[in-house]
């Protein structure tokens, strides 16, 4: 049972990978009436019914899994970002609070929280969130750039050229006309992939926290994302 189960759950993931999220679910489904408390089938089934937008049901999985697993961080984060979805803001502010305190040191949880508080007007908490997160991993290229489009989107220019000089310096770009450089809108692909160096274009080496339109990489299902082992 153990390897048959193992094994739907690598299909829903393959399913998931090629996009083909409906035929993942149906996978997880059928790990989940096998064990209704499966944590990897009941995660990734979050995931791929946020992708296809059945939001209402994938907080249901949510919601089961902080309840089964209540000090992890992770789950307790992408619970936080599906109420976004939902917009159901204030009781995602909450969870983001205590994905943060379940997980003071780590930077990903302040930068998280950034550019939820950049989506929902805080544009100063977010700064503060992101010089945070800088704080605890000063390489964190991600946070300095997000950080400057913040700045520059307040029209504190000086600060803004600071974030991406910094940005620019540890990813290895040098921009030929820094005066012609354009700065992109957020796109939260790639968070959890370190920067290639020696590339030309800026913005195939830097990706942000979250798109614009809305925490598109969290639903997205790369492979960064899929969760295929034992931790979250």
């Amino acid at each position: 049972m153990k390897n048959q189960i193992e094994e739907l759950i690598k299909k829903g993931v393959d399913c998931c990978e090629k996009a083909e999220f409906e035929q993942g679910v149906n996978y997880f489904d059928k790990v989940l009436l096998a064990d209704p408390k499966n944590a990897l089938a009941l995660h990734n089934r979050a995931r791929a019914l946020s992708r296809i937008g059945k939001i209402t049901l994938a907080l249901v999985d949510f919601k089961a899994l902080t309840v089964q697993f209540p000090q992890n961080a992770s789950f307790m984060a992408d619970y936080a970002v599906a109420l976004h979805l939902d917009n159901q803001n204030e009781e995602a502010a909450l969870l983001f609070e205590q994905a943060l305190a379940l997980e003071p040191t780590n930077p990903y949880r302040y930068a998280s929280r950034a550019y939820f508080k950049d989506r929902t007007g805080d544009f100063e908490g977010a700064i503060l969130d992101y010089e945070k997160a800088i704080e605890l991993d000063p390489e964190d290229a991600i946070s300095l750039n997000n950080k400057g489009l913040i700045e520059e989107k307040l029209g504190y220019k000086e600060r803004a050229n600071k974030s991406f000089d910094k940005s620019n310096r540890i990813v290895g770009y040098k921009p030929a006309e820094k005066s012609k450089e354009k700065h992109s809108a957020p796109d939260f692909s790639g968070l959890n992939k370190q920067p290639t160096k020696g590339k030309n274009n800026r913005w195939a080496i830097i990706k942000s926290v979250f798109t614009k339109e809305g925490f598109k990489d969290f639903t997205h299902f790369t492979k960064t994302l899929l969760i295929k082992k034992g931790k979250a």
